[in-house]
């Protein structure tokens, strides 16, 4: 199946989750907010890339893409139908809960005379305007994640025109209004662009002489695509800065715009943005970006909101002096967010001054703004321990913070190691080596997750911390092999892309077959983001017809086609989309009933297993394997949040039929929190669980 079109389908399921009454009200909203931020960067990176295939297959005279592009269109068009009409029915649904998000013409004089008021005191300072004459090229300031006003000048015959950047990264989008004595509408609302409307004479009055005045709102969305020439005296973060100034140029691919904008006005955005028949130009309401939704305000309303699921301590630190203490006497195993990022977090604070540490390796590919990974790793530094920061500069979006993150470790005296251009280093691994009774002994993290606190709060991803030499030494040969990609190493117990990630998979995959084929009890469990890759899936169809029972957990993309006869129907494949993002790698093999389990960074798509550094690990631990089975048959139990992946991409809710109700991120936390009965994992969910 397509990926694209699968990749629509996913955050189709976002939609859902917005659609759901079962959800309490302002999360509907929020899911707006992270399904239109999906889709921008689904314009960016994807719509992009089709655009630039569709000038290829014209240029060459062929078809190639072309249909993908139109269908790719027409299910965006629905989509966004779909989205204009629950965003309506959920400001309806607010206002039943005296919660009113309010326009410029529908307030009062008393809110209108406060937000001038407002207005001068607290926004003014933040708006520059631009003056749109003959020569501007809006293309070359003109920031695509970003709302802007178009603004109209009329005196007489003439018309003059000006842009707002709507400074939504500056100060909230949302305004809280003092209510009116006596009006049932307690709790009003107000977009910030309102606010500007409604205040532009006091903006452009200041040098302008007009009849009237109006302001519509657009956006533009750039391809995020940029060219990294390769000169040899060019370094990498230099080439990564030329082309982050590349992509503040590139071409828009989609330009959305309010219905009502006067046709002048559109054909002026039309000439000065070179937008041509190919791009992606849409018709919409007053109001863009609407990902600032993610941060929609509760307004006080505990029962809007999810209930607090407050993380976890992990059992296994409590009592020990120091977390080396904890980590030496087992494997420790953490599951975020159900359990806090803070252990890893005080593991990294603990190594900038432990006297015995001497050196600390880390990978980083996305960390937080206000990173206290990086402060440790800065602080460990100052304390004279040798440290070491991989930089991954090449993830997309995350360049210009990493470039700047690199600068400052460089200054602080960590040694900063930047991947070869075209092999991102997506790994998520550290290594802290102490001096123990002379000895050196090393501790290593190994992950499925970014190390940044601030994702850690809502993406799933597991983090393996252990002295297990067998494993710290081969971490340790993956450091030295990201420092020198040429040089020759062997694993036996880390599956590491893309030195024998490939034929590791296969090889296990292949055993299942086997086993199938000589009447034994086989089968395969995954769960991934993404499953993409041809050579995998077709292993997987192998399997399928060899009677391997498989079952997948896909959040995202999945190209692979279950239920085929003779090909697939051995295969079943379900999507889970909840409070928490699941992003966690991990994959399951039934190995005659001795299973092999892996936790991994690597999705099975061809980048990850052929063109990135990454890294999977096997549990060696019967407590650990038998903890990760245990949530995994959590998950698959899903019957509220759960959705079977079909070839007709529906997004159909799997049927609980008469089995209990089961709600998986809400049964692994109480598991999580009640160890104790791991036993019976099915009785471990409580009926607050199960939503009703």
């Amino acid at each position: 199946m397509d990926k694209e079109l699968s990749w629509l389908a996913f955050n189709e399921r976002v939609l859902q989750e917005a659609e759901d009454p079962r959800n309490p009200l302002v999360e509907r909203i929020r899911f707006l907010g992270i399904y239109s931020s999906n889709r921008d960067e689904f314009y960016k990176v994807r719509f992009a890339d089709l655009r630039r295939r569709r000038l290829i297959s014209e240029a060459l005279e062929t078809d190639t893409d072309i249909w993908l592009l139109n269908e790719v269109q027409q299910r965006i068009r629905q989509s966004n139908d779909k989205f204009d009409a629950l965003y309506n029915d959920l400001l309806r649904e607010l206002a039943r809960n005296q919660i009113f998000l309010l326009n410029e013409n529908q307030i009062s004089e008393a809110q209108r005379q406060w937000l001038k008021n407002y207005f001068r005191q607290s926004l003014r300072t933040l708006l520059f305007p631009i003056l749109i004459e003959p020569d501007t090229s809006l293309v070359t300031f003109l920031r695509d994640e970003y709302t802007y006003l178009v603004v109209e000048m009329i005196q007489g015959a003439s018309a003059r025109y000006a842009m707002l950047e709507i400074p939504s990264d500056k100060t909230s989008r949302f305004i809280s209004l003092p209510a009116d004595a006596g009006s049932r509408r307690r709790r009003p609302l107000i977009l910030l662009d309102n606010v500007m409307r409604l205040c532009l004479d006091d903006i452009f009055g200041v040098f302008f002489d007009y009849d009237t005045i109006q302001a519509y709102s657009m956006k533009m969305t750039r391809d995020a695509e940029f060219d990294l020439t390769m000169e040899t005296d060019t370094s990498l973060p230099e080439m990564m800065s030329s082309g982050l100034r590349q992509r503040l140029k590139a071409e828009p691919v989609r330009l959305t715009y309010q219905r009502d904008m006067p046709a002048d006005m559109l054909t002026m955005l039309y000439d000065k943005l070179g937008i041509e028949d190919h791009d992606s130009v849409i018709a919409g309401g007053r109001y863009h970006n609407f990902r600032d939704f993610i941060r929609f305000p509760d307004m006080g309303k505990r029962r809007l909101v999810n209930e607090p699921l407050p993380a976890l301590q992990h059992p296994h630190f409590t009592g020990y002096r120091n977390m080396f203490d904890a980590i030496s006497v087992r494997d420790i195993l953490l599951y975020y967010p159900y359990h806090t990022f803070e252990h890893t977090l005080e593991i990294l604070r603990h190594a900038s001054f432990d006297p015995s540490v001497v050196t600390i390796r880390i990978n980083i590919y996305r960390v937080a703004r206000h990173s206290r990974v990086m402060d440790a790793m800065i602080h460990a530094a100052s304390n004279g321990k040798k440290v070491t920061v991989v930089v991954e500069l090449q993830a997309r979006f995350d360049e210009a913070a990493n470039l700047e993150w690199s600068r400052r470790l460089k200054s602080a005296g960590v040694q900063v190691v930047f991947s070869v251009p075209g092999l991102k280093i997506h790994s998520k691994l550290f290594l802290i080596s102490r001096l123990e009774d002379g000895k050196l002994v090393r501790y290593a993290h190994l992950g499925t997750g970014n190390f940044n606190e601030s994702t850690a709060r809502l993406y799933t991803d597991y983090a393996l911390l252990t002295k297990d030499e067998r494993i710290t030494n081969e971490v340790r040969q993956v450091f030295s092999f990201i420092e020198n990609p040429y040089r020759r190493v062997k694993f036996n117990w880390l599956i590491v892309s893309p030195l024998n990630a490939r034929i590791r998979l296969y090889r296990l995959i292949d055993a299942e077959i086997a086993a199938a084929a000589a009447g034994l009890p086989s089968g395969i469990r995954l769960k991934v983001n993404n499953l993409v890759d041809s050579g995998l899936i077709e292993r997987l169809y192998a399997a399928s017809a060899a009677g391997v029972p498989v079952r997948l957990l896909v959040r995202g993309m999945c190209t692979l086609a279950p239920g085929v006869p003779g090909v697939s129907e051995n295969i079943q494949v379900i999507s889970i989309l909840d409070r928490f993002l699941e992003h966690d790698r991990v994959y399951q093999f039934h190995n005659k009933g001795v299973p092999r389990l892996f936790l991994s960074s690597a999705d099975w798509m061809t980048r990850n297993i052929d063109n990135r550094i990454e890294v999977g690990v096997e549990l060696l631990s019967d407590e650990l394997r038998n903890q990760v089975n245990d949530i995994l048959d959590l998950l698959f139990s899903d019957t509220v949040k759960a959705r079977i992946l079909d070839q007709g991409m529906s997004n159909h809710y799997v049927q609980r039929g008469r089995r209990r109700k089961v709600r998986g991120q809400y049964a692994v936390y109480h598991y999580l929190q009640n160890p104790e009965q791991s036993d019976d994992t099915q009785a471990a969910v409580p009926d607050k669980c199960a939503v009703e």
